[in-house]
């Protein structure tokens, strides 16, 4: 069934709920164009996901910010001022890549929260995908036995912004408190912003998605334009719903900050604001994620948790060398394989073994054939030839 995925109810009868026995599957020779939204298999050595092993960080345990680039970086000096940070909070986002699965969880509770439309699955295929938070997926290991790197990306909200110095009518514009905004009632949909995206994480609207249903996309004014009430009343009153011809991306729940800060200014009463703390608070793919993988928070104080996470040892920044300074922290991956199991070699190996090169050390052998292609120690093309479908 087009866009909606396959109904499989007809094999489910009230004597077999929960599986059916019985089944056969025979090759039919036919073909079927999968939906995916993530076609790169593999992080072309610029060290996206890092991991090491206990032992790695034990011998420095910073090793995470000194990955590839990182190492040999000089000091950027940019031609690019970003707007001056006033307010006393500074937002920021830690993710912890030890305890992330890779569940999607953080996926579907911002397309609830944010009224992130459902493009269908027609849409996909053609690159037109429509998600404000992703999990990106590599692999490691051997091809018979590959380990899967599970990553979160979402909008950086660089301080150097790029998306919004391309920009011809100021509409992605930066905040005093850090976050990299989006005003829809100016973007005339040039797409320059998306373009100038190393993350690329900004999402265009090729329709009116929330008006129109997913088989009518392209009936134009032959199709029924609106909503039907049980979809409206599915929408969360304190996002705007985007139209055709705007972008859109993670704004770090834009609407539970701005609440948050009501709730101090009704608690501060006719005192100074600024001495009134903004109480804790969740944003949606943090409040959903069962392993507690996003933090987020205040950066400024160096008493909360996404402060210490960030300042803590596994921090990296995704793409340093580019110096756009994003708010949003990675925390390396630290694994601790037992010898004994076969494969155990392999075991946080995903960015090759450590180096040395131009810090007065020797360079290992994973910087050989296989650095050089870009592929992690312990890849050939059978590990990122598997097959990878996204929904």
């Amino acid at each position: 069934m087009e866009g909606v995925g396959f109904n499989a109810y007809p094999l489910r009868t009230t004597a077999a709920l929960r599986f059916r026995d019985g089944v056969a599957i025979r090759i039919t020779g036919d073909t079927y164009p999968l939906a995916r939204t993530q076609e790169a298999r593999s992080m072309h050595g610029r060290d996206l996901f890092r991991e090491g092993t206990l032992e790695r960080y034990e011998d420095d345990p910073k090793f995470a910010g000194k990955m590839g680039m990182d190492g040999h970086i000089p000091p950027n000096i940019s031609l690019y001022t970003h707007p001056e940070l006033t307010s006393k909070e500074q937002w920021g986002m830690a993710v912890d890549l030890n305890t992330c699965m890779g569940c999607n969880a953080c996926v579907v509770a911002c397309q609830a929260e944010n009224n992130v439309p459902v493009v269908g699955k027609e849409q996909v295929r053609k690159n037109r995908d429509m998600a404000w938070i992703r999990i990106d997926r590599y692999f490691a290991g051997e091809p018979e036995d590959p380990e899967m790197l599970a990553q979160p990306v979402m909008c950086q909200h660089c301080e150097n912004a790029p998306c919004e110095t391309v920009c011809p009518v100021n509409a992605t514009v930066h905040s005093e408190d850090g976050l990299n905004l989006m005003a829809y009632n100016r973007c005339i949909g040039t797409r320059y912003c998306a373009n100038n995206c190393p993350w690329k994480v900004r999402r265009f609207n090729y329709f009116d998605y929330n008006a129109r249903p997913t088989t009518e996309l392209y009936w134009g004014p032959l199709a029924k334009k609106g909503m039907a009430d049980s979809l409206k009343m599915s929408k969360n009153p304190n996002v705007t719903v985007r139209m055709r011809g705007v972008m859109e991306k993670c704004t770090f729940c834009i609407q539970r900050i701005e609440e948050a800060k009501i709730s101090r200014l009704v608690e501060a009463g006719p005192t100074d604001k600024n001495k009134v703390p903004v109480r804790e608070f969740k944003v949606a793919c943090q409040q959903a994620c069962p392993s507690d993988s996003l933090v987020f928070g205040n950066i400024n104080d160096p008493e909360s948790r996404v402060a210490r996470l960030r300042n803590g040892d596994r921090g990296y920044v995704m793409l340093k060398y580019l110096n756009t300074a994003p708010r949003v922290t990675y925390l390396a991956r630290i694994k601790n394989p037992n010898p004994k199991i076969p494969g155990a070699d392999q075991v946080g190996q995903a960015n090759g073994a450590p180096h040395g090169a131009g810090h007065g050390e020797e360079p290992a052998e994973a910087h050989g054939a296989e650095a050089a292609q870009g592929r992690p120690a312990g890849h050939d093309e059978k590990t990122h030839s598997a097959e990878e479908v996204h929904h």
